[in-house]
């Protein structure tokens, strides 16, 4: 089965082509960006070698889509003969809110309550939409799967996701810990469990997705039992220009003494915050780790910062837990920044937690165990892959439709 992965931004759309049943062979990928805005382009890549980039004025998603189809069939860089060959199409929703707790074949039911939820994530659900309306409009006669950032979250029993505000608000606006990255946590903890033979429903699991966004998840028995972000990805851990959490006395005490309006509040706390707002230099961990090893206090501040609010975070997860058999890291720091891992298990030794030092420098960029031996919790890093995790859903969930 060829199955088409789509991650659809504001502006952008990510794609991987998979046969899912050759031992789920990528086929291609690449990148559509600046829908909408001059300077459009398509960075096309097959089998993990050759690229091609196209630069084009990309004014919709439609026409970004049917860029990508055409050079999906194309002479140069092409691995279809005809789109014909696309048995399915993924997609990459954001939110699902309570609405979804797992993928599910798109209608128009399922459409309507992807529009209800944007409200919960009006940057992202309607990017979302766009490209399964595309498809709709390119290739009307293929199914697609929509699978939600959200939904591994859904287990989180009531007295993890609500907030200590009146419970009226929850009833009437349905406000609550959501939480996000759910199909990286899932995916790096399914293989994470494998590496370290573990048993993925019978394992007290912490996963770290940190990248320029970053959360946590305790996971139990297989399930999220309680993750770090919340209502919005805004809170939680410090984050590359994300505040994380953050008493909010001090927005109403910046409101007045800064004038800020919503909107100043809003680009506060999720553009000008986290590494970038401590730093003054960069959002980018290793732009802060090279200037730390500099000297530059404030780099150094910020990576101090970041690893403080992940080692508190994980301790607490392993309270909510009541234990832990085994920590992931994952997303471009986790997977790349041996300090980091370092830094953050080096007082978790209390738990018999042991990282092997040459494992972890060795362990950089790919998938490998990084605990030691005698370590009595296994740690590992798993690189994360989101589209291939919708693409085995998309095919799990129409093998399930078509046979029943």
């Amino acid at each position: 089965m060829i199955i088409l992965v789509l991650n659809s931004g504001s502006s952008s759309i990510k794609y991987q082509l998979f046969n899912i049943e050759e031992q789920e062979q990528l086929l291609a990928k690449g990148i559509v960006e600046r829908i909408g805005i001059e300077g459009g382009a398509l960075k096309h890549c097959v089998n993990g070698v050759s690229q091609l980039i196209v630069e084009k004025s990309i004014p919709d998603h439609t026409v970004g889509l049917k860029l990508i189809f055409d050079h999906l069939t194309s002479a140069e860089g092409g691995v279809l003969k005809e789109l014909s060959e696309i048995d399915a199409v993924g997609h990459r929703v954001v939110h699902g809110g309570e609405l979804f707790k797992e993928s599910i074949v798109i209608n128009d039911n399922v459409k309507q309550q992807v529009v209800e939820c944007a409200e919960l994530a009006p940057l992202h659900n309607p990017a979302n939409l766009k490209g399964i309306l595309s498809v709709e409009v390119l290739l009307p006669d293929v199914q697609q799967v929509a699978v939600f950032d959200t939904s591994f979250h859904q287990t989180m029993p009531k007295h993890a996701f609500l907030y200590g505000i009146p419970y009226q608000f929850y009833e009437k606006y349905k406000i609550r810990r959501y939480g996000f990255h759910g199909i990286s946590h899932k995916y790096v903890a399914q293989i994470g469990a494998k590496l370290c033979n573990k048993e993925f429903t019978k394992s007290k699991i912490i996963t770290c997705h940190l990248g320029n966004g970053a959360s946590i998840t305790a996971i139990e028995n297989g399930e999220s039992i309680d993750t770090s972000m919340g209502f919005t990805p805004v809170t939680g851990l410090m984050m590359g220009t994300r505040c994380g959490s953050l008493d909010p006395g001090i927005l109403l005490f910046l409101e007045e003494k800064e004038q800020l309006s919503i909107r100043g509040i809003s680009s506060l706390i999720n553009k000008q915050s986290g590494l970038q707002g401590i730093s003054g230099i960069s959002s980018d961990m290793r732009d802060i780790e090279q200037a730390a090893g500099e000297g530059i206090y404030r780099a150094q501040l910020a990576l101090d910062m970041y690893v403080y609010r992940l080692r508190k975070k994980i301790a607490s997860f392993i309270g909510a837990l009541d234990g832990i058999d085994m920590l992931v890291f994952t997303g471009g720091i986790g997977e790349n920044s041996y300090r980091v891992r370092e830094e953050v298990c080096k007082k978790l030794s209390f738990l018999g937690l042991q990282v092997d030092s040459h494992r972890n420098m060795e362990t950089c960029g790919q998938t490998g165990i990084i605990s030691s031996h005698e370590s009595s919790v296994s740690v590992a890093v798993v690189n994360t892959n989101e589209e291939l995790v919708i693409a085995r859903e998309t095919y799990g969930i129409l093998n399930n439709t078509n046979k029943g």
